[in-house]
């Protein structure tokens, strides 16, 4: 079953942003969010097949990807999704950057938790917005927001909330009373919510479920708007297929303003793309979450036993926040980095004690890197 996503395909001298960042330095790369599994062949051949048709001219939103993405909808999360709600963008990062500037003006804000994503905090800072920091805090092994430390911040210029469910980098799966919550605070605030759900099928652990925010009432529908994209489940970031659902018409005209002339339309290889995985991609998906759970696993136990480093099991994404407070580093990404290892740093998303360990790639990866990881946390012990 697993055999596929054991298979090291050599990326270092491909196109690859991940594995050029570092040239030919013995260093993992194990940052950026893509992973290093093949994708899925329902969507290899159908990329093919289109490629063989030999014109690239202008496309269309395929009709079909539309009813994919309804029916999905209405059968993973039970959430009826008219078609006239989808706006098609080439990543989700140009829908925080949209939303951010449909739905805020100048003297207005946004609301960001942290730590997060960082076009969380770069889309307010380019459009000259501020931005709350929502703190997150660990309660039982899972990363919340304080909504109570919020509420003492605000000054009643915030417009806009920006979650990310599930969470990155620390892999919370927010359970439904978690997200009413949210919703109650937007009421209270009068915030419209842009929720980032990019990696809303990349659930691990076992008996929990991806509940999308405006699933929750009429209400949360009509102040939401939800990205979501199979970049990151299928390995397909680099094609650029992603979508905004807006059953507000009002925010979805206002999104839409924003984008002309700035965002182009998503490129017709990614709509093939998208099409087949939402569509086919499924059994591949299963045996791609149960490697990543053992690979999620395997990890949480063995940097827990190095000194020096915590990790709380992510409840979902191939992402691991580790805690290296303790390690008495000034930068723990760097001093990975001096023992051959090349983690997303922490203050990118605003922590610097702690780094992203990007654990979407083959076993044998892993078991090296955690070779290296204990070999650098025992110098620190000497």
């Amino acid at each position: 079953m697993t055999s596929s996503f054991n298979e090291r395909i050599d990326r270092r001298h491909s196109d690859s942003e991940k594995w050029h960042k570092y040239g030919n330095q013995d260093i993992l790369p194990l940052w950026v969010a893509d992973t290093d599994f093949r994708s899925p062949e329902c969507v290899i051949n159908a990329l093919k097949q289109r490629v063989e048709h030999g014109i690239f001219g202008y496309g269309i939103t395929p009709p079909e990807l539309v009813d994919v993405v309804v029916a999905r909808m209405a059968e993973r999360y039970q959430w009826k999704v008219e078609p006239e709600w989808l706006v098609f963008l080439p990543g989700v990062v140009s829908g925080l950057n949209l939303s951010v500037r449909a739905f805020t003006e100048p003297h207005q804000g946004t609301i960001a938790p942290t730590p997060v994503y960082p076009p969380f905090r770069s889309a307010a800072k380019l459009a000259n917005r501020t931005q709350l920091n929502a703190q997150l805090r660990l309660e039982n092994q899972r990363w919340v927001m304080d909504l109570l430390a919020l509420e003492m911040q605000m000054t009643g210029n915030e417009k806009l909330l920006m979650l990310c469910n599930p969470q990155n980098p620390g892999g919370t799966v927010y359970r439904r009373e978690e997200l009413e919550s949210q919703l109650r605070f937007a009421q209270r605030h009068d915030l419209i919510v842009c929720s980032d759900e990019i990696h809303c099928d990349l659930i691990l652990e076992p008996g929990l479920k991806h509940i999308p925010f405006a699933c929750l009432s009429e209400d949360a529908a009509q102040r939401s708007v939800t990205l979501i994209s199979p970049s990151k489940t299928f390995n397909i970031a680099g094609l650029g297929a992603s979508l905004a659902i807006i059953p507000n018409p009002e925010l979805r005209r206002r999104f839409m303003q924003q984008r002309k002339g700035v965002v182009p339309p998503v490129d017709i290889l990614a709509y093939v793309a998208a099409t087949a995985a939402w569509r086919d991609g499924q059994p591949w998906l299963d045996k791609q979450l149960a490697y990543l759970r053992g690979t999620r696993d395997l990890l949480t136990a063995e940097i827990n036993a190095m000194s020096g480093l915590t990790l709380s099991a992510p409840e979902a994404t191939y992402l691991a926040w580790i805690d290296a407070s303790q390690l008495n580093v000034a930068s723990p990404a760097l001093f990975f980095e001096r023992h051959g290892l090349g983690f997303s740093p922490g203050r990118d998303f605003g922590d610097d004690a702690f780094v992203r360990f990007n654990f979407g790639c083959p076993r044998d990866m892993i078991n090296e890197a955690l070779k290296r990881m204990r070999n650098a946390v025992s110098l620190m012990n000497r």
